[in-house]
């Protein structure tokens, strides 16, 4: 039986998420199994996979489970204005719906560039730009962080690593948010980023520079500016908002775990132990659209159809209870979850660890410059977004002692 007719396929909404994830993943589980018939807004069907072991075997076979959204058995009843087309798309030209060996070479053209960014500069730039976002409000004594910070900081420095100037950072900060708002001005910004994308892609086939869009335009695999604007907007997307919500998420654990109290006072050890525990109970990508089957299959017992969609769920597959028998054990080091993906369409290896560098030197700015940092509100009063992909707060209120700002000069 297809998702499309299951009589016991769940709403896969925002406000189903937005509460408490783990119970609703278990929940799931406990009612459906490793693999959940769903529908999306629109009346939309796909498959939810919540096993650890199954989500291995669809990550890991891009040939039966395919990033190619063409397969879908369902676009003769998928309107025009479908909410979902930005992310679900049809023949869409960048890297995530590049399949085969064009994706192999796209995924390379991508290492390549980012792994040429230095590590020393790329903590230089987070830093100042981080320092440049505390110096606004630390002489206030009061913040949001996720608005005033972690929605500022990941971009500026992406920008920057792109080849922006930095007069060029705020406008694509606004831009970027605006298009993952999902609201009004969601459309102008995804104008204002594609066309500030293409002219620097024209600039630097004039003038190459030493930055990520320069050798993405030297590579000698062939692919057209086009092709390297919608790369590099997939990159921005894909770099900003989980590392802003993996920043906030891990700031929140911070902020009100007792565990964690050392580091607001010093410590920086347990800052990474508590990014890494992010990344498996609080993941920053809850749930990836999607893959679509190349023929007919058994996934979880399902019998899953040729060309049926199957969504990735990311933080359902980090807490399977037949891979986390303790479930209330640290992870410690272990960086065997989903949040990065898996197999061939995984996030490259540098994405990550530019991603891990602005995250962590954001946390550590933020408790270097506010050391007796606090909730202003009490944490059962924080809420989610409503989103069923990105979890990540609404707002972070917090509290501290007003200082001064440092214009730039570090101590």
């Amino acid at each position: 039986m297809s998702p499309a007719t299951h009589p016991n396929a769940v709403p896969f909404s925002g406000p189903l998420l937005q509460g408490d994830p783990a119970r609703v993943y278990r929940e799931l589980r406990r009612d459906h199994g490793s693999v959940v018939p769903v529908v999306l807004d629109g009346d939309a069907p796909a498959w939810l996979v919540l096993g650890y072991r199954e989500l291995h075997q669809v990550t890991g076979d891009p040939v039966l489970f395919s990033r190619d959204s063409e397969l879908w058995n369902q676009w003769d009843n998928i309107p025009d204005d479908w909410p979902l087309l930005p992310m679900i798309g049809r023949k869409q030209p960048s890297i995530l719906y590049t399949v085969g060996e064009r994706h192999r070479e796209r995924a390379g053209m991508l290492v390549n560039a980012l792994e040429a960014v230095d590590p020393f500069e790329l903590r230089g730039y987070a830093e100042k730009f981080a320092d440049e976002l505390i110096d606004a409000i630390c002489p206030k004594g009061t913040a949001d962080i996720i608005a005033e910070f972690a929605m500022l900081l990941p971009v500026r420095v992406l920008a920057r690593l792109f080849g922006f100037s930095d007069e060029q950072g705020p406008a694509l900060v606004t831009a970027l948010n605006d298009m993952i708002d999902g609201r009004e001005r969601a459309l102008a910004g995804q104008m204002h980023l594609f066309t500030s994308m293409t002219e620097l892609v024209a600039a630097r086939r004039v003038a190459p520079a030493e930055d990520v869009a320069s050798r993405m335009l030297a590579d000698t695999s062939g692919f057209t500016d086009e092709e390297i604007v919608q790369d590099l907007m997939v990159m921005s997307a894909a770099g900003h908002q989980p590392t802003a919500d993996w920043i906030g998420n891990s700031l929140h654990l911070m902020l009100t775990d007792a565990r964690f109290a050392a580091s607001l006072f010093g410590g920086r050890n347990s800052i990474a132990e508590a990014m890494n525990e992010v990344l498996w109970e609080d993941a920053p990508t809850q749930n990836v659209a999607a893959r679509w089957a190349s023929r007919d299959t058994q996934l979880g017992g399902r019998r899953v159809r040729a060309g049926d969609m199957v969504l990735l769920g990311v933080q359902g597959a980090n807490s399977d209870p037949q891979v986390r028998t303790d479930s209330s054990a640290l992870t410690g080091g272990n960086g065997a979850h989903f949040s990065f993906g898996h197999g061939e369409h995984r996030c490259p290896f540098p994405a990550q660890e530019v991603a891990e560098v602005i995250a962590r030197t954001g946390i550590e700015v933020v408790l270097d410059r506010l050391p007796d940092i606090d909730l202003a509100v009490p944490a059962a009063q924080l809420t989610r977004r409503p989103s069923p992909w990105l979890r990540g707060l609404s707002e972070l209120p917090v509290t501290f002692t007003p200082t001064p700002a440092l214009g730039g000069k570090r101590v």
